[in-house]
């Protein structure tokens, strides 16, 4: 009995011994958390999406309440909350234009020919290591929708011709889309510019127009029609000065004979100037076609599939 009670003993002063440290630590150690971080946190949109260079919300609310940065940094949150945020904090709401991704191209398989036909895993960038991917313009999207799967805030839907469309509304520029393509096709841009040239290609007028309806064929009309320096050709393309944004207006999409230079209206989305040419088809350009071959999804070629078709144009 005696020795129960010894051992009862031991293990009670162990544990006060331990609990005690325990108390000391807690009271040495304890960091203090600010009870407006909850609060912040809870106005934020929960996107964790990193547009605001925070790696998510809950640092994004640290550092607000920490006065590192403005409520209106959050560009994806909307205005009410942020006002809200400001007034918790005490702090002048600030902020930064909301950017977005735009697409540099416009080649739809209605207006861009594809020369040889891939067959393989579903994916752009596997596409594009088998020869860049069949596609004429060897700068065009491949609309195999590699950035519509990056996109996890559902802000990228592909159109019926194989182009991804974004949704400002639903775009936080988080960059995915940007990682995803492999053709370097999407940047991310404020609002604000809505002068755009959607295209990439480098060729030079016919040989450009040839392989893509509305690619730019570096005419120069845009560049005469625009403010001073605002428009510049440069390696037979069309490119826009946004450090002289303010000075953009849509003057210089009128005349575009391809309509490869637009102008993003908010509601409207990609308008074009009166002088482009219509485009009514509404089914694929056919195809002088060599098959490519498989490609697995490890990114290997497997050889299959590599016997040519011809196919008149």
């Amino acid at each position: 009995m005696t020795e129960f009670l010894i051992a009862g003993g031991l293990m009670a002063g162990i544990g006060v011994v331990l609990a005690a440290i325990l108390a000391f630590a807690d009271k040495k150690f304890y960091v203090y958390e600010d009870p407006r971080i909850d609060e912040v946190e809870a106005l934020l949109p929960k996107a964790n999406c990193g547009a605001c260079g925070c790696t998510g919300c809950r640092s994004f609310a640290e550092k607000a309440v920490e006065g590192n940065i403005a409520p209106g940094k959050c560009t994806v949150n909307s205005a009410d909350n942020i006002v809200l945020i400001a007034e918790l904090l005490k702090v002048d709401a600030g902020g930064d234009e909301k950017r977005v991704a735009r697409l540099a191209c416009a080649g739809g398989h209605n207006v861009a020919r594809q020369r040889a036909s891939y067959d393989g895993l579903e994916s752009c960038r596997a596409a594009a290591l088998v020869s860049g991917g069949g596609k004429g313009c060897s700068w065009g999207c491949l609309g195999l929708a590699d950035c519509e799967r990056a996109c996890s805030f559902k802000a990228i839907d592909m159109n019926a011709f194989g182009l991804p469309v974004v949704s400002e509304a639903l775009c936080t520029a988080c960059g995915d889309c940007v990682a995803a393509c492999p053709k370097d096709l999407f940047s991310l841009h404020p609002v604000s510019h809505r002068l755009w040239v959607a295209c990439r290609n480098l060729l030079n007028g016919e040989p450009a127009e040839a392989e893509c309806e509305v690619a730019c064929t570096a005419c120069g009309r845009c560049e005469a029609d625009a403010p001073s320096g605002l428009i510049k050709i440069v390696n037979h393309l069309a490119v826009v000065d946004y450090t002289k944004n303010k000075l953009a207006t849509a003057a210089p999409i009128q005349r575009c004979p391809t309509g490869a230079i637009t102008w993003i209206d908010e509601k409207k989305g990609p308008v074009k100037g009166p002088d482009a040419k219509k485009i009514t088809r509404k089914t694929p350009l056919p195809v002088q076609e060599a098959r490519l071959p498989v490609v697995a999804s490890n990114g290997q070629s497997s050889g299959q599939g590599a016997r040519a078709r011809k196919q008149l144009v």
